[in-house]
């Protein structure tokens, strides 16, 4: 019942199509190395292959921001964490993301990146993991952490030249947890990242 409620929420958002909201599905396994090695493109898939999937969406805020080609949103998801030793675990989020788009090859490309905040039902697999290869670093871990979203896409729609999916992109999305170095309940080394592929929908 509550998914059919979803549902009916879903079309009438689309139904009343302003250009101000965005939905966004995602699928990423988790990936045992830090964030500065996956950006300088040193990614390492965990062994236990953990997965997870996210459905959030977002408001428009500001369009254009300082008149640059940057868009600003308010977003929000949830995720659920398929976990190899324990029963699933879930995920809140809530964010504010910037997208700077760019015109490339008569397609819009954009790069996003989302700062916030992110609560879990428990620690994750994949944080305790990480902790305990450390003694030290024990218990360094915490289900209330920072949130970054960074994300790179295309228009799939222009990519195909199909003007009724215009504005739906297609990316890649790194999922961060972390307590930034220890601002957030005291964790400083503890967190995790998940490598993720995502369509996301404008309308």
């Amino acid at each position: 019942m509550k998914f059919f409620l979803f549902l009916i929420l879903l079309l009438n958002l689309a139904l009343n199509a302003d250009d101000k909201y965005l939905m966004r599905v995602a699928y990423g396994i988790a990936d045992k190395n830090d964030l500065g090695q996956i950006l300088t493109g040193n990614p390492a898939t965990t062994d236990k292959y953990l997965a997870v999937v996210t459905i959030d969406g977002g408001y428009l805020l500001k369009e254009n921001f300082l008149n640059l080609p940057i868009d600003i949103y308010l977003k929000g998801g949830l995720s659920t964490f398929n976990e190899k030793v324990n029963n699933n675990a879930y995920e809140a989020l809530v964010y504010i993301k910037a997208y700077y788009n760019l015109d490339f090859l008569d397609n819009t490309v954009r790069i996003g990146l989302g700062e916030g905040v992110s609560y879990t039902s428990r620690i994750l697999e994949a944080e305790y993991d990480d902790v305990h290869e450390d003694p030290n670093n024990i218990l360094s871990s915490a289900r209330f952490l920072n949130y970054l979203d960074i994300t790179v896409d295309f228009d799939v729609g222009k990519l195909i030249d199909y003007k009724p999916m215009h504005e739906t992109y297609l990316g890649y999305l790194l999922k961060h947890r972390s307590g930034i170095g220890g601002l957030i309940n005291n964790v400083e080394h503890g967190g995790s990242n998940y490598n993720c592929f995502y369509i996301e929908k404008k309308f």
